[in-house]
């Protein structure tokens, strides 16, 4: 029979995990994990292999809390609380992106800009993921839609799209300095630019169109 493990997995590889995002694959060292771990680098490559297969492991895990997280506010309902359950994620994400003052980023987007264009395991688990966040919006896009609180005729798939590329993106200009109300703002203003069934989608801008103010958003 294998002997039991003389140390608790899951915050070796959390150890390992924040070693990689503060310096990044490339700038990883095993022998920085084992100083981080507390463990020897035999142990470390005897339960979780070399270094590539523990950064697959702990992106992946990370990949997995992602969703998680995600189910976690997105996981259906009753429709008429779907557009609520919209606003508190996009207002999570924001609000996760405004307390990171280390600018340290998600783990996610370092890992994917990092190794996506050059390791086929990493660029498939960032794919997966970003399609899970897709249909999870997109899920409750349409519950809104059903509830009347979103146009029904506007196309749920790309609405889900701008979406993640909001959550996705405050993350980015987060770290590149944007302040915390900003990117507050930015969360409010793409809720509120969703289409209702009351007024049309965004206004549009340009000679002959002035732009107008979208209005707030209700009361939900």
């Amino acid at each position: 029979m294998p002997r039991p493990r003389a140390f608790d997995e899951r915050h070796v590889l959390e150890q390992a995990r924040n070693q990689f995002w503060d310096t990044g694959y490339a700038g990883t060292r095993m022998d920085d994990i084992a100083r981080a771990t507390g463990l020897g680098k035999g142990s470390l490559y005897g339960a979780f292999g070399d270094k590539t297969k523990l950064f697959h492991r702990v992106f992946g895990d990370w990949c997995t809390t992602v969703v998680d997280v995600a189910e976690d506010r997105l996981a259906g309902g009753p429709d008429a609380e779907a557009f609520t359950r919209l606003s508190v994620y996009v207002h999570l994400m924001a609000d996760n992106t405004a307390a990171d003052t280390e600018h340290r980023g998600c783990f996610l987007a370092k890992g994917a800009a990092e190794l996506a264009h050059c390791d086929p395991a990493v660029a498939g688990r960032s794919a997966e993921t970003m399609a899970a966040l897709l249909d999870l919006l997109r899920t409750e896009i349409s519950a809104a839609q059903r509830h009347g609180d979103i146009d029904a005729t506007a196309d749920a798939e790309r609405l889900a799209a701008l979406l993640l590329a909001v959550v996705r993106g405050v993350e980015a200009v987060g770290k590149a300095g944007l302040t915390p109300q900003k990117v507050r703002d930015i969360a409010d203003t793409a809720l509120a630019l969703l289409p209702r069934p009351d007024r049309p989608a965004t206004p549009t801008s340009g000679p002959g169109s002035p732009a107008a103010a979208p209005d707030p958003p209700a009361d939900r």
